[in-house]
């Protein structure tokens, strides 16, 4: 939480200093003048986004005309929010500590950059210059009907009462874009409804993978383009989608993102380890 361009400057700087030596694949998320990566910044967020519609695909939908709450006001929250708005959604709350922010017209996501990646202020700062919108300093972004969630804040912020609040309302997508907001009460809502419910190992992947695609720039001194790494972004998020739906109906759980993205994923590693003699 955070942790941004600014942060891992810092860091690499010091790490520079300290091992006199230049190695620019030992930290990812850096800057484009020293070896970063376009679309690492989107690309939590983006993915997470990428994932959902991969989803509703599963059912004959898409992100087209859906209300979407988001929490968090960070670079995943902020990329998320952009990435449903180009898919045709409506993100229509975000947050901080101080409280959510309800904005029934759809986020103005260029106001919502200038508060948070400029000026630095809190979510206040928005609804002070945007007519319409409103500030909640009780309760949480699930308390508002929505089609899709994404939680994209913190840990254990989307709780067994709060699931309960979102499927009462409607809410059939949740897609994680931090890393475990859903409590284990909250899952086991979801799993029980039968919504399509995406944990974040898979769902918000797409930061983690755009960090192995800077690595991969850097080792062959090169920089793609906006739509380059975009396009790789958008590849791996279908693979790592794919690979959950076809792990869950192996294992005779169709559906269910969450055994799919734990077996996949064990399985994968499973194999090597025995490719490589169980070393």
């Amino acid at each position: 939480i955070g942790v941004g361009g600014r942060e891992i400057g810092y860091l690499f700087g010091q790490y520079k200093r300290l091992r006199n030596s230049y190695d620019a694949g030992v930290l990812t998320g850096k800057g484009l003048a020293w070896g970063g990566s376009l679309v690492r910044t989107e690309a939590t967020g983006y993915g997470t986004v990428l994932f959902a519609q991969s989803m509703l695909a599963t059912k004959g939908q898409t992100l087209e005309g859906k209300k979407v709450a988001v929490s968090g006001s960070g670079n995943v929250a902020i990329y998320a929010i952009e990435k449903a708005q180009q898919l045709g959604a409506t993100p229509i709350t975000f947050s901080d500590s101080s409280g959510y922010v309800v904005d029934e017209a759809g986020v103005d996501l260029d106001l919502l950059k200038q508060v948070k990646e400029v000026e630095r202020g809190r979510v206040a700062d928005y609804v002070s210059r945007r007519p319409g919108s409103r500030l909640v300093t009780e309760g949480r972004p699930w308390d508002v009907p929505v089609d899709v969630a994404l939680p994209c804040a913190t840990q254990n912020e989307l709780d067994g009462d709060d699931a309960a609040t979102l499927l009462r309302q409607g809410c059939a997508v949740v897609a994680e874009g931090a890393n475990m907001p859903s409590t284990p009460e909250a899952v086991e809502a979801f799993l029980g409804a039968g919504i399509l419910y995406a944990p974040g190992k898979a769902a918000n992947a797409g930061g983690v993978a755009t960090s192995a695609l800077e690595m991969e720039q850097n080792a062959g001194r090169t920089r793609w383009d906006f739509a380059t790494a975009e396009e790789k972004l958008t590849a791996i998020m279908a693979d790592i989608h794919d690979s959950c739906v076809a792990a869950a109906e192996e294992y005779g759980r169709p559906g269910d993102y969450v055994l799919g993205a734990n077996a996949a994923g064990f399985t994968r590693v499973a194999d090597v380890m025995i490719a490589h003699g169980i070393v």
